[in-house]
C-alpha cells in the first residue's frame, strides 16, 4: 500500500485523468475532421437540398388531399409568421376540423415535423394553434411528439450529410458543447431536458451537433420529448385564448417564466446531487 506523499496518484485521480484524456481525444477528433471533411461540405449541402425538395413534394401531396377551399381560405393556408397569420389559419382549420378530422390532423402533424426537421421558424405558432384546435391532453402530446420526431429527423440528417458542415463551420462551438456533454454523460437525458426548457443553446444547434458529439438518438428523442413539454404547456394554454393575443410574446407571462425556471432547475437537480454524492463517497 502506498504511503501518503509517495507521489503515486490515487485510483480516483487516475480515473479522472483517463476521462480527461478521452474527452480531449474526442475534441481533437472533431477539430481534426474539420480539415479532413470540410471539403465535402458543398456536396453535403447539395444532398440536403435534394432531401428538402423531396420532403417538400410530400408536403404538397398532403395538401392536395386537403378539403376544397375557397380562394380566400387558400390564402390563409401557410406557415404562420405572426399572430395574425396564426389567427387566420386557425379560423380556416377550425371550420374543417370536425368534418375532415384526419386530413386536418395529418396536415398539422406533417407541417410541424417538416418545420422541425429543417429548422424552419414557425413551430411556436403551431404550438399555440394546437391549443385552439384540440383538447389540451391531445394538443400537448401532439406537440411533444412532433417536436421529438422532427428534432430526431434533423439529428439523422446531420448524421448522414451534415457532419462536414458542422466540422467546417461550427467546429469551435461543437467542441465547447462536447465538453459539456462529457461532463453530463452519466445523466444525459436530464441535461437534454434542461437545454430544451432553457434558452442557453438554440434548438437547431442542439439538433445538428448532437450526432457529431455522440449523443445517442434514443436519449436525444426522450430528452427532447420531455424537455419541450413545459414550454409547450405555456404555448398551448395561450392557444385557448388565441384571438385575444396580438403577438407570440403575449403567450409567455412572468408566472410561466417562473414555472419554466423551476422546472429547468428540477430537471438538472438529480444530476447535481448524483455528482455531489459521488464526490463525497470518493
Amino acid at each position: 500500500m502506498a504511503h501518503r506523499g509517495s507521489g503515486r496518484p490515487s485510483e480516483t485521480e487516475v480515473e479522472a485523468l483517463k476521462e480527461a484524456e478521452a474527452a480531449l481525444e474526442r475534441q481533437k477528433l472533431i477539430a481534426g475532421k474539420a480539415h479532413k471533411e470540410g471539403g465535402s461540405a458543398r456536396t453535403s449541402l447539395l444532398i440536403l437540398v435534394s432531401i428538402f425538395l423531396t420532403a417538400a413534394s410530400v408536403m404538397f401531396m398532403v395538401y392536395q388531399n386537403f378539403p376544397q377551399l375557397s380562394e380566400k381560405e387558400r390564402e390563409c393556408i401557410k406557415v404562420p409568421r405572426d399572430m395574425d397569420d396564426a389567427k387566420a389559419l386557425g379560423k380556416v382549420l377550425s371550420r374543417y376540423k370536425d368534418t375532415f378530422y384526419v386530413q386536418v390532423l395529418v396536415a398539422y402533424f406533417a407541417t410541424y415535423v417538416f418545420l422541425q426537421t429543417f429548422a424552419i421558424p414557425g413551430s411556436i405558432f403551431l404550438s399555440i394553434l394546437s391549443g385552439f384546435l384540440y383538447p389540451f391532453p391531445l394538443a400537448l402530446f401532439l406537440v411533444c411528439l412532433c417536436s421529438g420526431l422532427g428534432a430526431s429527423f434533423c439529428y439523422m440528417l446531420s448524421y448522414l450529410v451534415g457532419r462536414p458542415v458542422v466540422y467546417r463551420y461550427l467546429t469551435e462551438k461543437a467542441v465547447k458543447w462536447s465538453k459539456q456533454v462529457e461532463r453530463h454523460r452519466e445523466h444525459l437525458i436530464n441535461y437534454i431536458i434542461f437545454l430544451r426548457i432553457t434558452p442557453f443553446l438554440p434548438n437547431w444547434f442542439i439538433n445538428i451537433t448532437s450526432p457529431v458529439i455522440n449523443v445517442p438518438l434514443k436519449v436525444f428523442f426522450i430528452g427532447t420529448f420531455l424537455g419541450v413539454a413545459p414550454p409547450s404547456f405555456v404555448a398551448i394554454k395561450a392557444g385557448t385564448t388565441l384571438y385575444q393575443l396580438t403577438t407570440a410574446g403575449e403567450a409567455v407571462s412572468w408566472n410561466s417564466v417562473f414555472i419554466l425556471m423551476v422546472l429547468a432547475i428540477l430537471s438538472i437537480l438529480p444530476a447535481v446531487f448524483q455528482k455531489k454524492l459521488k464526490q463525497k463517497f470518493e
